[in-house]
């Protein structure tokens, strides 16, 4: 059936907190009730990346991108735009111009979307939408067309490296497993998405599960693989759903299970929910969760491509890998090869998030800039504020800091200055932030997140996190820097698995690039961001103080004294140091110091 329009509605996690869902439904009833349900097509998609502006609604064949759309505006969208074919210009994207679609606005610009091709363009929860958009063509191909060592070759020549954060050969690492004989072994796909401010395989599961399965079921074919397990976290009920129901349908139309496509190739997956480990985000201590031990890594190698679950042969990749796949065997590796840069091919998926205007997931191709990520795509810094130093990498990576703005983002560079890839988190800090601060918080994380079967990790973690918490308080030591050091290479060399290996590398980093803030620190017993509650307090200057109570009205703890008209005195043995008497006074009455 034709359809005049089709309204897409962002059906994602974040866009359904933030009342999708209600918006789905009042505008499925206002199409009934204007009576055009048969001239609309309503579509759940995934996520379109703007989350900052959601929920998002976009309206073809005119490509209209409305963004911030409540149940309230699904009246008005039916009436003037379905009906009378008349954009509302209430609910445009504005900034400087009106961008009336995607193409328009500067958050989509410099982005190019494989990972994310079917976000925001398809209903995850249709097979057949998949399929029209070359869906389990790459499959068909893999099966019919060529042999194990062609699609290997061909991963390899791509460049495809694993965007799980160690970048490793795609390509080589399926060429292991294919290599060892075995009467079993198994594909796996690690969902267990764990970093702070991370959300881009969520995402990619929520938006196109089929991309996933396809990939794992050629992976199946080029291995000798006849199982797969997807290892996601229970904290992410929508994601489960619909690859679940991915799973069912493709089993449906012969595309998993038995007999695939009428041949003697064979392939199913099962999902794995984890109770949200950090730790089994690492490939040993997932195998061992889903073989239903406790999360724990073990020595490699041997290494789980020769000796994985349940002593098998394993390819494990993440869900940004996974979804990779079907179109490079679909358009060719010299078709991927033309993105990126030497070294690091293809494009990244972000999760931008922290002090920036536009937050949100972004596609990229490697190389590019991280001002161009900043200030093109994100925006620029919320609130006209001055940017200090974005962390990609999570609890595992590091600092980058205004001077390496217009370093490419790749492997490689990032490494180069002490950062690293990562999964994919990149969380932007401006000159309000504390390192010392930044970084207690992820070694906190990663603290609180060690499984403990090493001492390095388990111990040097904890102690590390004790010396920046003396620090953070005005009682660290110049001996302190050096303590930190000394034990930051020790968990570096002797900790089992990467969560202790680096964790240590947001202290390295800091300390490299923020000493002076550690110095104000242990020397001057200040907080220059103002964020260490211990080193700072706020009094009331008397000759600027007018007695306005504005002070009184928003303390918490009722520690602010003083009449009307009088000057108000803080007591400080009361005060949390919560600032809302100083962000509220109109007259810079409060010295923070």
């Amino acid at each position: 059936m034709a359809y005049k329009n089709y309204i897409l509605v962002c059906a994602g996690t974040a866009c359904e907190s933030s009342k999708g869902i209600a918006l789905y439904e009042e505008l499925e009833k206002e199409l009934k009730a204007q009576g055009v349900e048969a001239e609309a097509q309503l579509v759940k998609t995934g996520c379109f990346g703007f989350c900052e502006q959601g929920p998002i609604v976009k309206i073809l064949p005119d490509e209209t991108f409305y963004v911030k759309v409540g149940p309230q505006h699904a009246k008005e969208i039916v009436a003037e735009h379905i009906i009378k074919g008349r954009q509302v210009e209430a609910l445009l994207y504005d900034k400087g111009q009106k961008g009336t679609s995607a193409d328009e606005i500067d958050f989509y610009q410099k982005q190019q979307r494989i990972v994310l091709r079917n976000c925001g363009v398809i209903n995850p929860e249709s097979i057949d939408e998949y399929i029209a958009r070359d869906g389990y063509a790459a499959l068909e191909k893999v099966i019919f067309d060529m042999t194990q060592d062609e699609v290997i070759e061909e991963l390899c020549t791509a460049g495809l490296r694993g965007r799980g954060g160690a970048g490793f050969p795609t390509g080589l690492k399926w060429k292991f497993t294919k290599n060892v004989e075995s009467e079993q072994k198994y594909i796996v796909c690690n969902a267990d998405e764990g970093d702070p401010g991370a959300y881009m395989d969520r995402s990619t599961c929520e938006g196109d599960p089929h991309s996933v399965l396809e990939a794992m079921a050629i992976a199946g074919k080029t291995v000798g693989a006849n199982q797969g397990y997807i290892y996601i976290r229970a904290e992410y009920p929508l994601a489960i759903e619909r690859l679940n129901n991915a799973i069912d349908q493709a089993r449906e139309y012969g595309l998993l299970g038995e007999k695939i496509l009428g041949t003697e190739f064979s392939f199913d997956i099962e999902l794995r929910l984890g109770a949200g480990a950090f730790v089994c985000g690492e490939e040993t201590a997932l195998l061992a969760s889903i073989e239903g031990k406790r999360g724990m890594p073990i020595p490699r190698p041997p290494f789980p491509a020769v000796k994985g679950l349940w002593g098998k042969p394993t390819v494990i990749n993440n869900v940004e890998t996974w979804a990779n796949i079907p179109m490079i065997l679909l358009k060719g590796s010299a078709w991927f090869n033309q993105i990126g840069t030497e070294t690091s091919k293809g494009t990244k998926v972000f999760a931008l998030t922290g002090k920036i205007n536009n937050s949100g997931l972004i596609e990229v191709p490697m190389g590019t800039t991280l001002r161009e990520i900043i200030y093109d795509i994100g925006g620029g810094i919320a609130g006209g504020k001055k940017f200090k130093a974005a962390q990609t990498g999570g609890p595992s990576g590091g600092v980058i800091t205004e001077e390496f703005l217009d370093i490419p983002i790749d492997y490689e560079s990032l490494q180069g200055i002490g950062s690293m890839m990562g999964s994919g988190g990149m969380i932007v800090m401006d000159e309000d932030d504390c390192m010392i601060d930044v970084t207690k918080f992820y070694l906190d994380f990663t603290v609180d997140e060690s499984c403990g079967k090493c001492a390095p990790c388990r111990i040097g973690g904890r102690t590390n996190y004790n010396i920046l918490d003396r620090i953070s308080k005005g009682q660290g030591t110049l001996e302190d820097l050096d303590q930190l050091k000394v034990l930051a290479l020790a968990m570096r060399k002797a900790s089992l698995c990467g969560l202790g290996q680096t964790a240590p590398n947001p202290i390295m980093s800091t300390m490299k690039y923020f000493e002076d803030e550690y110095l104000a620190h242990i020397n001057d017993k200040q907080c220059p961001a103002g964020k260490c509650k211990d080193l700072i307090s706020y009094t009331v200057i008397a000759d600027k103080c007018i007695g306005c109570t504005a002070c009184a009205r928003v303390c918490p703890t009722n520690c602010i004294s003083g009449e009307v008209k009088g000057v108000h005195l803080i007591d400080q043995d009361q005060c949390i140091k919560c600032g809302q008497c100083f962000d509220k006074c109109k007259f810079d009455a409060i010295l923070k110091g």
